[in-house]
């Protein structure tokens, strides 16, 4: 644990961004599992769980909790399986 003030303040304030940015993640991958899975069964709303997982991953590369080219990688597989 830091003795200075202003380290004990950061140790604070990155364990709450650690918080914020995994609860992002999570929730993004957890859109995106509902994507597949709604894909997997073919369900008719397969197209509108498609933008909501495009936004979350879009959102979380804008903030950069991911790269960019991970975001294009992922957002790319998810169209061509509503595709097949």
């Amino acid at each position: 644990m830091p003795n200075i003030d202003s380290a004990i303040k950061r140790v604070r304030t990155s364990e709450k961004a650690n918080l914020l940015n995994n609860n992002q993640k999570s929730a993004m991958r957890t859109k995106i599992k509902k994507y597949e899975a709604a894909v997997a069964e073919g369900a008719e709303n397969s197209e509108a769980l498609l933008l909501d997982a495009q936004k979350a991953i879009d959102s979380v590369a804008s903030k950069g909790l991911i790269h960019a080219n991970k975001a294009a990688r992922d957002k790319s597989r998810l169209a061509k399986k509503l595709n097949k």
